[in-house]
Formats: structure tokens, C-alpha cells, sequence
């Protein structure tokens, strides 16, 4: 592969030769749209490119130097301290203060300074994909690159100038890393950090005494190249310190809790940490090492001059752990939900049939309010009360509402995916007994909801008939209440879709605070609390606290969960859109009340349709709460799995073989079909 570029090194002599001539920086603009190549994710392609690059710097007279001369020279009429300690580094208005920021950016864009140097940045790699394929450019051939751009002696001037720039940039990151360091939010989760001399405060010592011993080297020197820079390495090492305390930090917040504000803190300082090893190593490091942080600082900053207006960048930056957080805490709640033998299994029904029992309940009290003439925003809240208590008092009674496992479940099996152990097929082996187990208890739960719930909702409304001469709902209602269930000629299961989503959003809501409890310490501070000491007594407050401290996460879950459903109506009515929400649980109790309360004998065919739009409606519930769940909880992770094909037909061909053991516990461990016992592990 070869690339023209003679004319514009030809050009960039011309305006180097000629006094006070303004350097065109299009001619920078054009070197790097020839060097680009057309596909930016394509390695092979930008190898062959930037080497054609080397090439034409090789072979063509005195074209690095002419190169050198005029970056430099272009580089110098621009402000540089903020590029190296601010382009790519979160800013310190916090989390909120950013996200706002980017957002009005969208609408109102920000003006450009254009006596920075990311100006000409933004400029010269002037493509959101150009991150892409500098970010795959080998260290080689940056090497390569900057050894023929170093040499000579030429551009003194410059160069100290650029150093100076570094210097003080230096300063800048160092500054803010031990600021950042005595957040109390950094000492809460790290106590031991008031215990002994910190990181944070003694490598701004550090370098400080590096920044002195430089300035005082380079005070008398006449050629840069002439002086050797002082040793850095202790304040590396204290860096390096520094990134062990965030990595503490990190181990910790599983058993500490986690916030958005330290999730943020986190991410700052790794970044500028990060970037002051970067600089550090421009000045005091071997050629090599240099120039490949020049290639790694380059890469970064074209990076960040796109992402760093990006919402969906500041997102990604911050979520990770706090989703990492969330979803862990619901897999540790999933747990509860897998049951691998008889006595889980059982033990399974009988708590779905409690919920079975309540859920009927609700949904007459549901038909009850539909009687009432309310306003939309009174419905709502009428209807969301009615939910939430009825889902907590589940909760409390230790009951099982089988749509709350997806959430959960799939957290569980994500955790399973990442902590794998041994060899490919048994790890495929462990996760397909897992799902196997899943579905068996996923199955017996909705049995359990849908097999009490139905007769109990029976009961009721015939009860209501036989006590007060009335039926519980008029024919108009009953067959209102049937076509709503028909999959066919009803919003049915998209509004079940919806209510997949809703449970989704519980799962995480209910794992958001669980973290909460523990990291604002919600129960200890719930035993200290003077007015509720003198109302129940020291032993009843702590039995309590323990209690909201385990449960705070459910509680909350299951009230929010309850709210949506019950206010999504109401959304759709005033946004004027057909929303609402199915749930297979209280849609089998609406289908018994509302064939009890047609006139006449209903039709077979419309007993089928409805009972298979109650089936679909329960099959939609699962299938979207446990897709988002599985997916969140797996990037949360970092985890690839790659071998889902294999697992979907080890699970198949279990299924072909042994049925059975998707719907009734098997008297032995679970067995995949090459023999490989798998774990009964109840993850």
C-alpha cells in the first residue's frame, strides 16, 4: 500500500521558509484524512496505512523533520495545560452536575475556545471513528513513528514549551487526586486512610519534590537534550499506591454499599491517576515508553473530545458499579427462588399458593374500584395502593408471586456465568442443570399462584352473588374483562410485555436498595433512633432494624412495582396512548370472575382463547423481565458468553429426553447428557 503525501510536505517547507508565514493547518487536516482508513475497525487496514505512513516519512527527504517542525510549531500557538489535564478527565461538578451539562449541551451546544490546543484536536481528527483505529495502531509502530519524528536537535523552543505545559499539567492532576482523596465519602469507605499517612496527600509530596528537582536542572541547561530528567520512581510508586486504594475500595463496596457520588469519585480519580502516569512518563521515561505514551495520550484525548459531551459515555462510565451492585444484590435474593429438590419444590408451592390466595383478593378489590366514579389521578393512587399493600403483605407473609422470580433468577445466573469454573462443558453442563431448575420451580410457582388464585376468585364472586343478590361484575364488565384476556383481538399481551418491563425495574429498584440499606447504614441508624427506643424498647427496635435491613430492598420493590402498575393506566390515559399492564396472576382470577359473571353458559371457544391469552400473558411476563434482568446482569459483569448455542441444545435435548425433570423434581442430581454431573449448587 503506498500514500501520496509529498505535495503536502512539499507545502508544510514552503511555510516554514517563508518569515512569519500563519502555518495552514489544513495541510495537518489532509495528512491524517489520507493516513485514515476507510474501514476504522478493520486492523489489517490501519496497519498497512500507518506503516505506508512510515514509509513516506522513510523515503521522502527530510520529510520527519519538516513534519516535526510544523506540529510543533503549530502545537505552540496553542493553549496546551488543559488538554493534558482536563480533556478525558471527569470534571468535579459531580455526577448530576455533568449530566445536566451534557444534556443542555444536545440542546444548546457548547462554544469551542479556540486558543486550546483540543481545538485543533477536534480539528485534525475531525471523525467520532478516528478513536477506533488509533486505539488499534501497535505500540511498534508508534514507536517507529516518533523515533523518526525525534530526531535532530531542531525546535528547542518548542519542545521546552511543551515540557513546561506537562509540568504544570502534572501539578493540576496531582492537586486534585489528594483533593479528591479526603472526600468523606473516599474516608467512609475507607477508614484506615485517617489511620496512617494517605496515598493521595503524600504522592502531591512527591511529585512536588520531582517538579522542584526539575526546574532546578533545567534553570541553567541550554539544550534540553542535554540534561537527564530526575528520577520519578517514587512518585510512581506512590501512584501505584494510590490505585491499590481504589482497588479496596472497589472490594469493598459489596460489603459497604455503594453510591452514585463514589461510584463517581471512583472513576475520576482512576482517570486522572491514569493520565499522571501518562505524563510522568512523557518526561522521565526511555524513548520507547515515551513514545508509546505519546501514541496511548493521543488516543485517549481524540477519544474523550467525542465522549465527553456524550450522556450515553457519562452513563457507561458511572453505571457499571452501581449495577454491578444492584443486580448482585438481586442475585443473592434469586437464590431463594431455585429450588433443586422435593422439599424445595413443595415448599415452593405452598408459598406460591399463599400469594394465590391474596392475589385474588386484590384483583376484586381491583373490580370494585372500576365501580367507583374517581378522577384519573384518584384511580391511580386507588389502584397503586392497592397493589403495593397487597405485594408487601405478600412479602411479609413470606409468600412467592411467581413473576417476581425472572428478576431475580436471572441475576443469580448471571453470577453463576462469571464465577464458572473447570472445563467449557462442564461449566455449560452446571448452567443448563441451573435453568433446568429455574424453570422447574418457575413452573410450580405459577401453578401454585394461578391453581389457588382461580378457585378463591370464584368463591368470592359467587359468595358476592349468594350474600348480597348481585353479581360481582355486569355482563358488559364480565365480557369487557374476556376480550381484554383474547391474544388475538386485544392489546393483551403487548400490555404483558409492559408489565415485563415493570417487574424488570422492580428487580433493580429492589437491589438499588438493599445497597442503600447497607451503605447508609440504614439499620444501625434505625437502632439509635431515640423517639423509636422509648416507643418500643431497645430489644424490639433492634429486632426492627435487623428486619428493614434485610427487607428494605423487598419492601421497596414490591411498593414501586405496585405503583407502576397501578398509575400505567392512568399514564396512558392522559398521554393519550393504549397503555396498560397484563399479569398472568391476576388476569387468571379476572378470567374465572369474568366467566362466572357472563350471562348464559359461555361459549368453549371463548374459554380457550381467554385461558391461552392468561397463558401467553405469564409466558410474556417471564420472557421480557428475565431477558432485560439477564442482560444488565451480565454487562454489569464484563461478562461475554459466548456458548449459548451449546447450552439452548444441551437444554433441548434434556428436554426431548427427560421432560420430567422440567416440571417435577428428579429423585437423583440432575445429570446433563454427557454424563457430567452437575453441581446442585443452589445459586
Amino acid at each position: 500500500m503506498h500514500i501520496k503525501l509529498n505535495d503536502l510536505f512539499l507545502n508544510m517547507q514552503q511555510q516554514l521558509d517563508t518569515p512569519r508565514a500563519v502555518l495552514d493547518e489544513n495541510l495537518l487536516i489532509e495528512l491524517i484524512n489520507r493516513i485514515r482508513p476507510e474501514d476504522t475497525k478493520n486492523t489489517d487496514e490501519i496497519k498497512k496505512r500507518f506503516q505506508a505512513f512510515i514509509q513516506a516519512l522513510l523515503i521522502t527527504p527530510d520529510a520527519a523533520s519538516t513534519l516535526q517542525s510544523f506540529v510543533l510549531k503549530l502545537i505552540s500557538k496553542y493553549k496546551q495545560t488543559s488538554l493534558y489535564a482536563d480533556t478525558g478527565i471527569l470534571s468535579l461538578d459531580g455526577f448530576w452536575g455533568q449530566l445536566f451539562q451534557r444534556l443542555g449541551a444536545h440542546f444548546l451546544p457548547l462554544i469551542n475556545d479556540e486558543t486550546q490546543l483540543q481545538d485543533l484536536v477536534r480539528r485534525v481528527f475531525h471523525r467520532h471513528s478516528d478513536k477506533y483505529w488509533l486505539d488499534s495502531i501497535p505500540d511498534q509502530q508508534w514507536i517507529q513513528l516518533f523515533r523518526l519524528f525525534n530526531q535532530g536537535h531542531s525546535n528547542q523552543d518548542e519542545k521546552r514549551q511543551i515540557r513546561r505545559e506537562l509540568i504544570k499539567a502534572i501539578t493540576v492532576l496531582s492537586y486534585r487526586v489528594s483533593g479528591i482523596g479526603l472526600y468523606p465519602e473516599f474516608i467512609n469507605a475507607q477508614p484506615e486512610l485517617t489511620e496512617y499517612e494517605s496515598p493521595f496527600l503524600v504522592q502531591n509530596r512527591e511529585i512536588n519534590d520531582f517538579i522542584q528537582q526539575y526546574k532546578k536542572l533545567h534553570q541553567s541547561a541550554e539544550q534540553m537534550t542535554a540534561v537527564l530528567p530526575p528520577d520519578a520512581s517514587q512518585a510512581l510508586v506512590m501512584l501505584e499506591q494510590c490505585r491499590d486504594v481504589v482497588l479496596k475500595i472497589r472490594r469493598a463496596t459489596k460489603r459497604i454499599g455503594v453510591s452514585v457520588s463514589l461510584t463517581y469519585l471512583l472513576s475520576l480519580l482512576e482517570q486522572c491517576l491514569d493520565r499522571l502516569e501518562i505524563l510522568l512518563n512523557l518526561i522521565v521515561e526511555e524513548d520507547d515508553v515515551r513514545y508509546i505514551s505519546m501514541g496511548s495520550l493521543l488516543s485517549d484525548v481524540t477519544s474523550a473530545i467525542y465522549s465527553e459531551r456524550s450522556v450515553r459515555d457519562l452513563l457507561a462510565t458511572n453505571s457499571e458499579l452501581m449495577a454491578l451492585q444492584v443486580t448482585e444484590n438481586a442475585s443473592k435474593t434469586g437464590e431463594h427462588y431455585v429450588s433443586t429438590d422435593k422439599q424445595g419444590f413443595m415448599s415452593m408451592y405452598r408459598s406460591a399458593a399463599g400469594a394465590g390466595v391474596i392475589i385474588a383478593c386484590m384483583a376484586t378489590l381491583k373490580v370494585l374500584m372500576t365501580r367507583l366514579t374517581m378522577a384519573p389521578l384518584m384511580q391511580a393512587i386507588s389502584y397503586s395502593l392497592n397493589y403495593s399493600l397487597g405485594f408487601m403483605l405478600i412479602h411479609v407473609l413470606h409468600f412467592t408471586v411467581a413473576t417476581k422470580q425472572p428478576a431475580m433468577t436471572a441475576a443469580a445466573l448471571a453470577a453463576t456465568v462469571q464465577h464458572r469454573k473447570g472445563s467449557k462443558m462442564a461449566q455449560i453442563a452446571e448452567l443448563a442443570a441451573l435453568i433446568i431448575n429455574i424453570i422447574r420451580t418457575q413452573f410450580i410457582a405459577i401453578l401454585g399462584n394461578i391453581s389457588i388464585a382461580i378457585p378463591v376468585a370464584a368463591l368470592i364472586a359467587l359468595s358476592w352473588d349468594m350474600a348480597l343478590h348481585e353479581p360481582l361484575m355486569n355482563h358488559a364488565k364480565a365480557a369487557k374483562t374476556l376480550h381484554d384476556l383474547n391474544p388475538f383481538t386485544s392489546l393483551a399481551v403487548p400490555h404483558a410485555a409492559i408489565a415485563g418491563v415493570c417487574l424488570f425495574l422492580s428487580g433493580l429498584i429492589a437491589g438499588y436498595f438493599d445497597n442503600m440499606a447497607v451503605y447508609r447504614k440504614v439499620g444501625p441508624r434505625i437502632q439509635a433512633h431515640q423517639k423509636l427506643k422509648r416507643w418500643l424498647g431497645q430489644e424490639r427496635l433492634n429486632k426492627f432494624a435487623a428486619y428493614i435491613e434485610r427487607n428494605l430492598g423487598a419492601l421497596a420493590g414490591n411498593f414501586l412495582f405496585g405503583i407502576m402498575l397501578g398509575s400505567m393506566g392512568t399514564i396512558g390515559y392522559i398521554l393519550g396512548l393504549p397503555l396498560d399492564i397484563r399479569h398472568i396472576a391476576f388476569a387468571s382470577a379476572n378470567f374465572i370472575q369474568g366467566l362466572i359473571n357472563i350471562n348464559g353458559s359461555p361459549d368453549i371457544g371463548l374459554i380457550i382463547v381467554s385461558f391461552l391469552g392468561v397463558i401467553l400473558i405469564g409466558l410474556t411476563n417471564l420472557f421480557v423481565s428475565f431477558t432485560l434482568t439477564i442482560i444488565v446482569a451480565l454487562r454489569a459483569r464484563r461478562v461475554r458468553f459466548e456458548q449459548w448455542k451449546p447450552l439452548a441444545k444441551l437444554v433441548m435435548t434434556h428436554f426431548l429426553t427427560r421432560p420430567s425433570d422440567f416440571f417435577w423434581p428428579p429423585k437423583t442430581p440432575l445429570e446433563v447428557e454427557d454424563g457430567t454431573q452437575a453441581s446442585k449448587n443452589n445459586h
